[in-house]
């Protein structure tokens, strides 16, 4: 348990924290990844080279910081922290590592005569007060999941059914158990964590689920990344009849019920999650604005299918954006980068909608930026991370 002066201790390293808080957690990483071996498959290696991983512990070290004292005003970020952990499958052996990993950073980094004894110990028991959160929220999402009608705890085989090239860059696997027992259900939005060993490798990912619950498959949407381990083993050395393990879906990234206008907006590879929250918001009689954003025509994936449901759902209206194109066939509703007299006209002209937008951080970052300046209330609006969580301020 904290005392107040350790409180004050956390607080007062704040400042710290804002200036020098990527070094201490690249630092940390550094340590930790060379030293332990066991949690390397936790981690994304492109995202610790692109500094996507410590830019983000260093804000969320940050954020805790900050809020020691009302842990509520954290907001989603311990839940996102909590769903992208249930999804890898992290165990309560791994905090103790993590957390001697940084406090050894934090000593090595701001040196002996800031972080004396005295605040080692402040950071090591609000580090122990933050890792017993999480242990606790995790387990209970564990043991719920492994209770539920076909859920499962750890890792289970499901076997490659169908391959489906969606585009230039983005493949399906449709997946189903290899026990044939039955399929745990998941909400519109949520992930699947996947273990793979790739060259005597262990890594773990998490890919959105793109299409809809159905009791018999889940369906994950791939883009084959530039030196990406994963997606080019995926693309390229995983076949129909193969085995993959499979942790359960997780995310709180996710469909909402209510009343008022679904906008899902995506860049890219972010179509897959709201594909399954379009399938889901046309079970009703919501109207729903489909926006999709991509590079050309070549690598838009499921076009076809988005053309499909238009066909039979008046509710819904839908609106793609090309960063190039030449030709008639295909064509966009517009043409170059998304911009917000563009966006006002494909929104409802009532703002008050909810909003859901997923894609790269800079897509994100303009998309948060045109809804707030067109009057999109930001409490009804929703986002999530391919990778490490952090902040699109």
């Amino acid at each position: 348990m904290l005392t107040p002066e350790q409180r004050a201790i956390v607080k007062s390293t704040v400042p710290l924290l804002e200036s020098g808080g990527e070094a201490l957690t690249t630092h940390f990483y550094k340590i930790l990844l060379a030293e332990h071996p066991e949690v390397r498959p936790f981690f994304n290696q492109a995202n610790q080279a692109s500094g996507d991983q410590p830019r983000a512990l260093a804000n969320g070290v940050l954020m805790y910081a900050r809020h020691i004292d009302k842990l509520e005003q954290l907001g989603g970020l311990v839940t996102q922290i909590i769903q992208k952990h249930v999804s890898l499958q992290i165990q309560p052996e791994h905090y103790p590592v993590v957390g001697a990993c940084l406090l050894r950073a934090i000593r090595e980094v701001l040196g002996a005569e800031i972080a004396t004894d005295t605040v080692i110990a402040a950071w090591g028991a609000a580090y122990g007060q933050l890792a017993d959160i999480l242990i606790g929220a995790e387990e209970k999402i564990y043991a719920d999941t492994a209770a539920a009608p076909g859920g499962w705890r750890g890792a289970r085989a499901f076997r490659v059914a169908r391959k489906e090239v969606e585009s230039s860059e983005i493949t399906s696997f449709y997946l189903q158990p290899q026990d044939g027992g039955a399929l745990a259900e998941f909400v519109p939005g949520q992930y699947i964590g996947l273990r793979l060993m790739v060259n005597g490798q262990e890594i773990r990912r998490n890919y959105s689920l793109s299409a809809a619950p159905n009791g018999v498959d889940y369906r994950i949407s791939v883009k084959r990344e530039a030196g990406g381990l994963a997606s080019n083993h995926l693309h390229d050395q995983v076949q129909v009849g193969d085995v993959l393990e499979l942790f359960p879906p997780a995310g709180e990234f996710v469909l909402a019920a209510g009343e008022r206008p679904v906008v899902l907006i995506s860049g890219g590879v972010g179509i897959t999650p709201t594909l399954a929250m379009l399938d889901a918001a046309l079970q009703g009689t919501r109207p729903v604005h489909f926006i999709h954003c991509a590079r050309n025509r070549h690598v838009h994936a499921f076009r076809h299918a988005i053309e499909a449901r238009l066909a039979k759902h008046p509710q819904l209206q839908r609106f793609y954006a090309y960063d190039e194109h030449s030709g008639s066939e295909d064509a966009p509703h517009a043409v170059g980068h998304l911009e917000p007299q563009q966006l006002a006209q494909w929104l409802p002209a009532s703002r008050d909608v909810d909003a859901y937008f997923l894609g790269p951080k800079p897509f994100m970052r303009q998309v948060k930026k045109q809804l707030r300046a067109l009057g999109v209330p930001e409490a009804q609006t929703r986002y999530e991370f391919f990778g490490p969580a952090a902040s699109l301020d």
